[in-house]
């Protein structure tokens, strides 16, 4: 029984250290190099190549290498039947939550703005701080510690979502309360699933919903950004800037308008990295459930997405 690595251009060599640390005799196969694929009956994915699982005549459980397994239900060869478990790890949240507390204090308190001003030479005092109304697209484990965590800094937040939530501890807004959830804030923070339902979420559309002057942070996926409807909601007025970590093409294109646009400020998917120490007990552990016929930690609904 063997366990394969899938994640082209990364460096699988921490995460097989991770892993033999934690169980020394465990068999890992690393893609492209299975010369065994009838021995693997559990793969780890980081964007795989789409159809590529079907070479693997015995696999009986998908595990994504992070929170997210959007990479994973794309692809139309994986069957339906085919149990998908991700990686839920307490610093993930942690990171998240503070890059995205960065991103709220950094336009609360208009660093952007001094630092411009300080390579211009300018001394400004006026309007040190921007009153700031924070609304989180997407209130699982990730958004519940942001809204958590901002709300004991003192901001006011918002949630958004797809259900309804009943007793939720914040001003929630649903589906088709979207008009009134954007009146109410002036930071977005994008953290939705990536499900069909969100892909192009932040278009064109949206953002003349929003209050004038909204700042934009996403740390969830670039496929939810309509990237060609962000310039043109910065220059008509819809959005004052924003803070982008993810992309539809990563890395960002050397000629991509975005690296040339002051209001938008880029990071390299770093927000949140999932740590291989931390994850791999959780790795191992379903491949003993697995083995043993065991119910799976982490198991991913597919009608949600996550």
């Amino acid at each position: 029984m063997s366990l394969a690595i899938i994640s082209p251009g990364r460096d699988p060599k921490v995460w097989i250290d991770a892993l033999t640390f934690h169980q020394p005799d465990i068999d890992i196969q690393v893609y492209p190099n299975i010369d065994r694929p009838q021995d693997v009956e559990m793969a780890l994915l980081w964007q795989h190549p789409p159809g590529y699982l079907s070479t693997l005549p015995n696999l009986k459980l998908i595990s994504s290498l992070g929170a997210g397994v959007d990479h994973i239900l794309r692809d139309s060869a994986v069957p339906e039947s085919m149990p998908i478990v991700r990686i839920v790890d307490e610093k993930l949240t942690w990171s998240m939550t503070n890059y995205v507390i960065m991103g709220v204090l950094n336009f609360h308190r208009q660093i952007t703005r001094y630092q411009a001003d300080q390579k211009r030479k300018v001394w400004d005092m006026s309007n040190p701080e921007i009153q700031v109304n924070v609304g989180v697209m997407g209130v699982g484990a990730l958004g519940g510690d942001v809204l958590d965590k901002l709300n004991y800094m003192g901001f006011p937040v918002f949630g958004y979502g797809f259900t309804e939530k009943k007793d939720f501890p914040y001003p929630y807004f649903s589906k088709n309360e979207l008009p009134e959830f954007l009146k109410e804030i002036n930071v977005l923070v994008c953290l939705l699933p990536l499900t069909p339902a969100t892909e192009n979420i932040l278009n064109s559309d949206f953002f003349k919903k929003c209050k004038p002057g909204t700042y934009l942070i996403n740390v969830a996926r670039g496929k939810h950004l309509v990237e060609e409807d962000l310039i043109p909601a910065l220059e008509e007025g819809f959005l004052s800037g924003a803070l982008l970590d993810v992309y539809r093409t990563e890395p960002l294109p050397e000629n991509h308008p975005f690296w040339e646009q002051e209001r938008i400020q880029i990071t390299p998917h770093i927000a949140s990295v999932t740590n291989p120490q931390a994850a791999s007990p959780q790795i191992i552990e379903n491949f003993s459930r697995l083995k043993a016929n065991q119910p799976l930690l982490n198991l991913v609904d597919r009608h949600k997405g996550y």
